[in-house]
């Protein structure tokens, strides 16, 4: 019996409508629209497809969105200046710059520049802290999209044996640390769970797979996971974006369909929930920053 499947795109269209109507409460109440900046440095194809998206998803829940597009051969100093007017304006009340950037700039000094409260990626060093010690500011876009998808289809990750294949910044390394906490007021989307962080470069992938009931892949790597690394009925989260052939695939091989409980889908399942977490991010510094 093929898996269940956790329909990504459908679950982010009923939360975007929650987060429309908190939005339209806001203006109700005489306050300003949440304003998110998106900064785009050159011309890369897949990252202008990805800011158009987010600003069409701002769009529709009723923020204020802009996209400012500076050419491939911006200096770095023009960049950290374009960031620090950004970090002063207070309509914009959420900053992202998409990645990657280009190789005459350094990334780590970009992501430093924006001011914590505006970080709504949550890639601050401060605001990543913040989340290490189970006292986030925000979440982080892609691990967050997860665990709601997770959690809004009944799957608990409370006390479970959770496998996370991949350990970038972005995802797998944020994503482990939010399932191993304990829920607290302050931070009521830990998971709970027991946590394997494995990679490409793990002894016996297949066998630390199979350990898993919930099983997340996020390496980049098409395909990489295939059906006789899952045990029968687990819960199987697809983070994985590649290019075959012009085609959109994940990590999980499609045979994994036949194996697993439930599986979230690429296109369709983690993407859409990622762009919606940045929503609700960008609302929740428009309350800390203009106030509840």
């Amino acid at each position: 019996m093929p898996a269940t499947k956790l329909d990504g795109k459908a679950l982010a269209a009923t939360m975007r409508a929650e987060i429309a109507a908190k939005v339209l409460a806001r203006a109700t109440a005489g306050k300003q629209a949440p304003g998110l900046a998106a900064v785009l440095v050159g011309d890369d194809p897949a990252s202008q497809v990805y800011v158009r998206n987010k600003q069409k998803a701002c769009e529709a829940a009723g923020f204020v969105s802009w996209v400012h597009t500076l050419p491939a051969n911006t200096t770095q100093r023009t960049l950290l200046d374009h960031l620090a007017a950004l970090n002063a304006d207070p309509a914009v009340h959420g900053i992202l710059v998409q990645l990657p950037l280009p190789k005459q700039i350094d990334e780590d000094a970009v992501i430093r520049a924006v001011l914590p409260a505006k970080d709504v990626d949550c890639f601050h060093p401060e605001n990543v802290g913040l989340l290490a010690t189970g006292h986030p500011r925000y979440y982080p876009c892609t691990p967050h999209g997860v665990i709601q998808l997770l959690h809004r289809n009944g799957i608990t990750t409370a006390g479970k044996e959770v496998v996370v294949v991949g350990r970038s910044n972005i995802v797998g390394k944020p994503l482990a640390v939010m399932l191993m906490q304990k829920p607290t007021t302050a931070n009521p989307a830990a998971g709970d769970a027991t946590v394997t962080v494995a990679h490409t470069r793990t002894k016996n992938l297949a066998a630390v797979c199979r350990r898993a009931e919930i099983l997340i892949a996020a390496v980049g790597v098409a395909g990489i996971i295939t059906a006789d690394m899952v045990s029968p009925g687990t819960a199987v989260i697809d983070v994985g974006m590649n290019s075959v052939n012009g085609r959109l695939v994940g990590d999980i091989h499609p045979g994994v369909w036949d194996v697993a409980g439930a599986l979230s889908p690429v296109p369709g399942g983690v993407g859409p929930m990622t762009i919606t977490m940045l929503l609700v991010n960008t609302l929740a510094a428009a309350e800390q920053i203009d106030g509840v």
